[in-house]
């Protein structure tokens, strides 16, 4: 008669403090290359925005306009969230499925 096998440890499940945990190492990492990126690129850049001129590093005149495009990104999916949940609001008040 062949020994019971021992029970299989399981793992534990995913918590939402763990998840936190992990995106912020992965954010804390992002944040380190992104100063390195900012360091090794020092060279002053001649900036003209809307008749405005200005000299900053290069490092942070490409940190201004991904956190610009950024910014245009995110305003763009708001206004869709916005427009899809008037759509399901209506929807709901006439009685039927979005």
């Amino acid at each position: 008669m062949p020994a019971p096998s021992p029970a299989r440890a399981k793992n534990p499940p995913t918590t939402r403090a763990a998840m936190v945990w992990a995106a912020a190492v992965v954010a804390l990492l992002a944040l380190v290359l992104l100063i390195v990126f900012i360091l090794q690129n020092q060279q002053p850049a001649r900036v003209l925005f809307l008749g405005l001129e200005g000299t900053v590093a290069l490092g942070v005149a490409l940190l201004i306009a991904a956190v610009g495009g950024g910014i245009l990104v995110a305003a763009a999916g708001a206004a869709r969230i916005v427009q899809l949940r008037s759509n399901a609001r209506r929807a709901r008040k006439a009685g039927t499925k979005p």
